[in-house]
């Protein structure tokens, strides 16, 4: 079969368009094949080098994933050849006391797809079944791969990590972003009111298309002296962060007195300044979040599917020119998800 891989790390074009094996599966896994593959930052990060963690190589990447079922194991009973399923993009032991609890992605040995596991930048790609969850026949596979790693995520910030209300006030970076323009929606879903930030005008009229109730140009405005203008100077509730070291202070400064701050990456950079007298005299929280469980996967994807929030799509690239597409997606000019089509 034909694949994206990269057998050394560097820029795009370590990425390599080759054909490699076809993935064998075990009594309880499926063959997909891949109709379409979603991008994150995740794979310019793996791309790239992530500091602190070796990954095998060479590597497929690609978390975000949606096909059909061409071929089960023995011991597969839900699913069968033909179906039409998106991939839930974590994989876990099942077996540990927090796979149990339902907190799958707190597992020892949590981790994505294109990480340790080769992912979807292939035609073929060998999943468990239980990673398998079906599509309704009106929704097509570019939708379906828009959704489950950035939906999950920014459920589980909003929802589970900053337990977000009804009538609270939530500032969401960078909404042109996969997981940014998620937040939004489901921002607004919760019944919050959402102060979204980006850095041209156009990405700004597409999030308020999105539901955001009032716009940052953070090119040419200050983000924490805009909040305080939108908010009669007392700050939102919550802080939808990804962005890292180049917003950090402002995203700490926006908050309101009891607020919180939820994170869930570092694109500009991990290293951040926290001046913990600002932190406990205004009883301020920072949160960490990583992805989320199947249960939460299969509890937004419910409003996915009732077209009650919707998958944001920029553009698709045939997967042959990858290369292409991680440039657009450095360069930052992608609205929502840059697609990949084996």
């Amino acid at each position: 079969m034909k694949a994206v891989q990269f057998h050394e790390h560097g820029g795009p074009e370590v990425l390599r368009y080759e054909e490699v094996p076809e993935p064998a599966i075990n009594a309880a896994e499926v063959l997909v094949r891949v109709r379409a593959c979603a991008m994150n930052h995740l794979d310019l990060w793996l791309r790239k080098g992530y500091p602190g963690r070796q990954i095998p190589l060479p590597r497929i990447v690609g978390s975000d994933i949606a096909g059909e079922v061409v071929k089960t194991g023995e011991l597969v009973t839900k699913v069968k050849a033909g179906d039409r399923v998106l991939v839930a993009p974590g994989h876990s032991c099942g077996l540990c006391q927090q796979c149990l609890e339902g907190r799958d992605s707190l597992c020892r040995q949590f981790s994505v797809f294109g990480v340790v596991r080769n992912g979807g930048y292939a035609e073929l790609v060998s999943i468990p079944e239980v990673n398998a969850i079906p599509i309704p026949a009106d929704f097509s596979f570019d939708e379906a791969a828009a959704v489950p790693l950035v939906f999950l995520t920014a459920w589980h910030m909003l929802a589970a990590r900053a337990e977000l209300r009804a009538g609270e006030e939530v500032l969401v970076l960078g909404a042109g972003s996969g997981v940014g323009s998620a937040a939004i929606q489901i921002a607004g879903l919760l019944g919050a009111r959402v102060i979204a930030t980006a850095g041209s005008d156009d990405k700004l009229a597409k999030a308020r298309e999105l539901g955001a109730d009032q716009l940052i140009n953070h090119s040419t405005q200050d983000i924490h002296q805009e909040v305080k203008r939108l908010t009669n100077k007392r700050g939102v509730d919550v802080v939808f962060e990804h962005v890292g070291e180049a917003t950090w202070e402002k995203s700490m400064m926006s908050l309101a007195p009891g607020g919180r701050l939820i994170t869930c990456g570092a694109t500009t950079g991990p290293d951040v300044r926290i001046d913990i007298r600002y932190l406990f005299g205004r009883q301020l929280s920072v949160l960490g979040s990583f992805m989320g469980s199947k249960a939460e996967l299969l509890e937004v994807l419910k409003f996915i599917f009732q077209r009650r929030l919707r998958p944001v799509i920029d553009t698709a690239f045939p997967l042959a020119e990858a290369r292409a597409a991680h440039q657009r997606m450095e360069r930052r000019e992608q609205f929502g998800k840059i697609i990949l089509h084996p």
